[in-house]
């Protein structure tokens, strides 16, 4: 089981999407309610829950990797059950969250679907049929490219080589002055 080392909220790095979600408890108490406002942070490989938005440490957080994320209206029975989603992974724990709002329910699970997304790809996509290799050296392309944007004429370009010497002159070496 990897262990993921607990941030504070600033410190998280990389946060895609931070807000209020209720969080469902595991195990609901008698005298608490099954559903707890925590402020969530998700950053490009791990999801954090916290008391509140200053909180220096996380209540919780878990690796999204091999989790997937869905709309779950099942799991309230009030006006907000339009507003659930569920993270779920086989053979791990699964996370309840109620957004404050449909759209923003839809806005984390899709925020979520597109990192998982991401995550699963192994390599980084490239449109690289119309393109030849790049090479910076002899190619004719940006021979003739540098010779139409040329402006100075090879006099001028001689003279300013002399006044704004660009080489760095090495000690004991002196430069060549024609």
């Amino acid at each position: 089981l990897e262990e993921i080392t607990p941030k504070p909220v600033q410190d998280t790095g990389n946060i895609l999407k931070q807000g209020y979600l209720e969080k469902r408890s595991r195990e609901p108490s008698f005298f608490g309610s099954e559903w707890q406002k925590r402020w969530c942070v998700l950053n490009r490989k791990t999801f954090y829950y916290y008391a509140n938005e200053k909180s220096k440490q996380p209540k919780g957080n878990f690796s999204i990797e091999h989790y997937s994320a869905r709309m779950a209206f099942h799991l309230r029975k009030d006006s907000r059950k339009r507003c659930c989603f569920e993270l779920i992974c086989p053979g791990k724990r699964t996370y309840e969250f109620t957004a404050p709002s449909p759209a923003e329910a839809e806005d984390w699970v899709d925020q979520i679907q597109f990192l998982l997304k991401d995550l699963s790809s192994l390599t980084i996509p490239c449109d690289d049929e119309d393109e030849e290799p790049y090479n910076d050296v002899d190619s004719s392309d940006s021979v003739n490219t540098a010779s139409h944007n040329t402006t100075l004429n090879q006099d001028e370009a001689n003279t300013e080589m002399e006044e704004d010497d660009i080489y760095e002159v090495l000690p004991g070496k002196q430069p060549n002055k024609q």
